[in-house]
Formats: C-alpha cells, sequence, structure tokens
C-alpha cells in the first residue's frame, strides 16, 4: 500500500511487545512451582533410628472446654468458674510453659467465652490456641 509509511521505512522501529515468550517462561515458574511447593511443605521422608532415651519430651496439651450448658472443664475435670482462675494458677506454676487450648461450643455467649479468656490470661498463660472445627468445602466463608 501506498499509503502505509510502517513497511517502507527501514529506520522506524516497531512499537509492539510480543507477550508469548513472557507468558511462557511464566507458565514454566509456575509449573516448577507448582511442584516444588509440596515437597518444601512436607520435608523429606526418613526412617529413623531407634533409641532407648527420648530427648525430646512430646507437648503436653491441657484442653479448657465450655460446654454448651457453660461448664467448664480443665481436661476431663469440670472447674467450678468461680475456682477457674485459682486452677488455672495451680497449672502455670507447675508448668510454667504450658500451652492451653480453648474448646468452646459455638452456642456458648461470647461474653462467657471472654470471661474464660480473661481468666487465662490473669493467670499468666501467654500460650493460647483457640481449637474449631474444619469449614466444609462448600465455597462458605
Amino acid at each position: 500500500m501506498p499509503g502505509d509509511r510502517r513497511r517502507s521505512d527501514p529506520g522506524r522501529f516497531l512499537a509492539e511487545i510480543n507477550v508469548v515468550p513472557l507468558v511462557d517462561v511464566v507458565l514454566v515458574l509456575l509449573i516448577i512451582f507448582m511442584v516444588t511447593a509440596p515437597l518444601m511443605y512436607r520435608g523429606i521422608d526418613i526412617d529413623l533410628p531407634r533409641s532407648s532415651v527420648n530427648t525430646i519430651t512430646p507437648e503436653e496439651r491441657v484442653v479448657l472446654t465450655v460446654s454448651r450448658d457453660r461448664a467448664v472443664f480443665l481436661d476431663k475435670e469440670r472447674v467450678a468458674r468461680a475456682m477457674l482462675g485459682e486452677t488455672l494458677q495451680r497449672l502455670v506454676r507447675s508448668r510454667p510453659d504450658v500451652t492451653l487450648y480453648l474448646r468452646a461450643d459455638r452456642d456458648v455467649p461470647y461474653g462467657m467465652v471472654v470471661e474464660v479468656m480473661d481468666a487465662i490470661k490473669q493467670a499468666g498463660i501467654d500460650r493460647l490456641g483457640m481449637v474449631t472445627e474444619p469449614a466444609p468445602e462448600s465455597g462458605v466463608r
């Protein structure tokens, strides 16, 4: 075409970016990360030797449960709500680095859960975990 100067002018540059090689590189990187990510999470499977002396003690978990009827249990022992703070302080004195897991029924009022958490913090327990059920895979978040 006589009016098209882009093809006839040899000194002029083409200002379009070719993204096909970029997409190829990104897809290859994506595949590499998808393959290596599970390996990094899981670690390496090895068969450990046996020893009669255990050098690592497993962490003992203490579970504090608040039932639907607002009863409080430390592991499986029922604890009066008025004695909860004192019981937790005794626990901290016997095991200063205790990790406490709080389980509360979904129908327990929020205020009750906050009261229990307040007693836990006042007893000096800093490592507190909340136990929940996994959400169903229905997409509800």
